[in-house]
């Protein structure tokens, strides 16, 4: 919807005036969506890590354990009140932060589907069960989550006559 900037205030095309805090919220749920998409895709990769026997795999083990690792890792910072504990520069710690998350999973879907063609690290994976498939769906809100709330933060919002 296309907005007029008004100070600290927006107002949109029906002139209803919203608060700056309105005006974020739709940046502030996608940051949350890709935050817990982050979590659900470290906690899949801890499943198949342990579960699966997926430890044993020389490389893939360890990438597994270390996406758990990452993927949480940011997953809580992201959740954490760093914009406003640390004022502008923890607004810049976010974007940093979920840059990252977004990177993150777009380097798992990249990984997976390499795997599912060619080996890598000398594994190979087979089929889609239903692990890959909740991954790839976690992966996927994770970077369209995180990619929108780094655009809403970096790219200037746009004032309509």
């Amino acid at each position: 919807m296309a907005t007029i900037q008004q100070n600290d205030r927006t107002a949109d095309l029906t002139g209803r005036r919203r608060t700056h805090r309105e005006a974020r919220a739709p940046a502030v749920v996608a940051r949350y969506l890709g935050a817990l998409a982050l979590l659900a895709m470290g906690v899949i990769h801890l499943v198949e890590y342990a579960g699966n026997s997926y430890s044993q795999v020389p490389t893939i083990g360890t990438l597994f354990l270390l996406n758990f690792i990452g993927a949480t890792t940011l997953a809580v910072a992201l959740m954490s009140p760093l914009d406003r504990l640390g004022g502008r520069r923890g607004g810049q710690l976010l974007v940093l932060l979920a840059a990252a998350g977004a990177a993150m999973a777009a380097v798992s879907i990249v990984f997976l589907l390499v795997s599912e063609n060619t080996a890598l690290f000398g594994f190979r994976e087979a089929g889609y069960r239903s692990a890959i498939v909740l991954a790839l769906i976690a992966e996927g809100v994770a970077v369209v989550c995180l990619t929108g709330f780094v655009a809403s933060r970096l790219l200037p919002q746009r004032a309509s006559t």
